[in-house]
């Protein structure tokens, strides 16, 4: 059994709250100085662990994982189980996320992550999320009368799929509401038809005549409001949720242990992940797994157009450097496509469309701990707070700042970096489509995947962005002693115009083949969402979530056996 000390306890990047609990970071998200939670100390792994986890299903890989950073005293064992248990259940394929093999001569593989509800890889986090949320309430609420119960409400910004997966992570659970700001008309028809036609009375969708950063923008006015915070318990629920960055550890095991058990895997080989990113949450978990112990040579960054990751990475600054006019567009609309006033440019593979990353600040601390820091291990968590809290005044008021090289040679290694162009995204749809069949694909075009078309695999724009960065770092670290596990983000009917481009002169090829069920007829469903107008600031949206609030509480007790709201008769 995995070791199950005192519960992890939990720090600001940015030097403050420390001595918090697990359970106290998830439904907090956000620490009250404005930093994200990093865990006190990153656990290793049992020393048998390699012999002993290698034939675990998910399930149980998730809970001896999550058992590292929760003990029995928080979450006893039957119960992170049962969370676990059904978080899970609700995916496609009983692997949750398979490996599948695109290019055996070059030892290219493919994590598929997009067999939850919502088709997205944010479904592994958010179910799991979703369950917690509702676990903790329902144990804080226990005895306790209607008005005494506490409520949570939940809060996010999305650019598409983090909205849909967490509202399916969240509808109908007891005493959370749900709102999620989305950019008017810049996500895509689908990804808005799976937020809007959710009727559940807990889910609200706020549609922002704005854009994606105005919702960011708002969502951080309202944790930082006391007023709001004063009578509404808020939670976070974008990849900011450390909860969020612990369930996605559990992939990187799975993936790993899947391809050693292959018989091409031959002992010895090495293997790197690679990851197509914007907000840097996927592949933070990477490197929690690196430094839990999981063997992986180098975690390779994939950045679109949108590259202030990548620039860090070649030259220790990390810079915004906006564009606009002309030189911001591209994209396609229907996908989501968002290019805005602070200048990030659209691209065919939107959700990784930003102008910074808001989880590489989770990363600095550590960098700082680790080269800035000195003394006992408390002067030194001290040191880096201050020290990123520094960094990112700098990136607020003068748009940028640099570190010291010692540090920048100190992410390289464990990092490295990839920038792919929106030509190079449709070349690689258009060569692993053509290059891939039945035979070479190992299981990727069966029915599960949903992902082929005559035993074509069909990429989605940002899991290509995967594989294009995977083959140049196959040229430097070649096969056969390397093995490269590219992470497919989403499904590829997610991001049909971006696909229909590259593949829509193909012989024979016809889009339809691959589209899940479940999103034939989606967008004529009925809908619900309410216009959030941006010249009202967060202001008009803090009222906004009051007073649906009040509409749904309301309702709640209508719906209560015996309660009569009207006059007696």
């Amino acid at each position: 059994m995995a070791s199950h000390k005192s519960s992890q306890r939990y720090l600001s990047t940015r030097g403050g709250s420390y001595d918090l609990s697990f359970e106290e970071v998830v439904l907090k998200g956000l620490a009250s100085d404005g930093g994200l939670f990093i865990p006190e100390e990153i656990p290793s792994l049992p020393a048998n662990w390699k012999s002993r986890w290698k034939d675990y299903s998910f399930d149980e890989l998730a809970y001896e994982i999550f058992s590292l950073y929760i003990s029995r005293d928080e979450i006893p064992t039957r119960d992170l189980r049962d969370i676990i248990e059904r978080s899970y259940a609700t995916f496609r394929t009983p692997d949750v996320t398979p490996l599948v093999t695109l290019d055996e001569s070059k030892n290219i593989h493919l994590l598929e992550l997009f067999h939850g509800p919502t088709f997205a890889f944010k479904d592994v986090a958010l179910q799991f999320l979703g369950n917690l949320f509702e676990y903790f309430l329902v144990r804080r609420n226990e005895h306790k009368t209607d008005i005494d119960r506490e409520h949570l409400t939940v809060i996010g910004a999305t650019s598409g799929d983090t909205g849909s997966a967490a509202i399916y992570g969240l509808r109908g659970k007891k005493d959370v509401s749900v709102f999620i700001m989305h950019p008017k008309g810049k996500v895509s028809p689908i990804q808005e038809a799976q937020m809007t036609t959710v009727l559940d009375a807990n889910v609200h969708n706020l549609a922002v005549d704005g854009t994606f950063d105005d919702c960011q923008d708002f969502v951080k006015a309202l944790f930082a409001d006391p007023d709001i915070n004063e009578t509404h318990k808020l939670a976070a629920v974008n990849s900011i949720n450390w909860a969020r960055i612990l369930a996605q550890i559990t992939y990187y095991f799975h993936s790993y242990f899947s391809l050693i058990r292959s018989p091409k895997f031959t002992a010895g080989s090495k293997t790197r992940f690679v990851v197509p990113t914007g907000n840097f949450g996927d592949i933070l978990a990477g490197y929690f797994a690196k430094r839990m112990g999981l063997p992986a040579d180098k975690l390779v960054i994939a950045t679109n157009e949108n590259d202030i990751l990548h620039r860090f990475w070649r030259s220790g600054y990390y810079e915004k450097k906006p564009v606009h006019g002309k030189e911001a567009e591209g994209g396609f609309e229907e996908d989501g496509a968002k290019a805005h006033e602070d200048g990030v440019r659209e691209t065919l593979a939107p959700a990784m469309d930003i102008l910074v990353s808001s989880n590489f600040e989770r990363l600095l601390w550590f960098l700082a701990y680790r080269v800035v820091g000195s003394g006992p291990s408390t002067s030194r968590a001290v040191t880096a707070g201050q020290t990123v809290k520094g960094w990112l005044n700098d990136l607020k008021t003068e748009g940028g700042f640099g570190v010291e090289p010692a540090l920048l040679e100190a992410a390289k290694e464990d990092f490295e970096s990839e920038r792919v162009s929106d030509k190079e995204t449709i070349a690689t749809i258009q060569s692993i489509y053509s290059q891939t069949s039945p035979a070479a694909t190992n299981g990727a075009s069966s029915g599960t995947t949903g992902t082929s078309h005559k035993g074509h695999y069909i990429l989605d724009p940002h899991s290509a962005i995967g594989i294009a960065a995977s083959l140049r770092s196959a040229q430097r670290a070649p096969p056969p002693t390397t093995h490269h596990i590219a992470l497919a983000t989403a499904h590829p009917a997610k991001f049909s115009k971006a696909v229909e481009m590259a593949l829509g002169n193909e012989d024979g090829f016809d889009f339809t083949t691959v589209l899940p069920e479940q999103f034939v007829g989606l967008e004529d469903k009925p809908k619900r969402l309410t216009i959030a107008e941006k010249s009202k600031g967060f202001a008009g949206v803090r009222a906004i979530i009051r007073a649906e609030l009040a509409l749904e509480m309301e309702a709640n007790i209508r719906e209560q056996p015996g309660v009569t709201t009207g006059p007696p008769s």
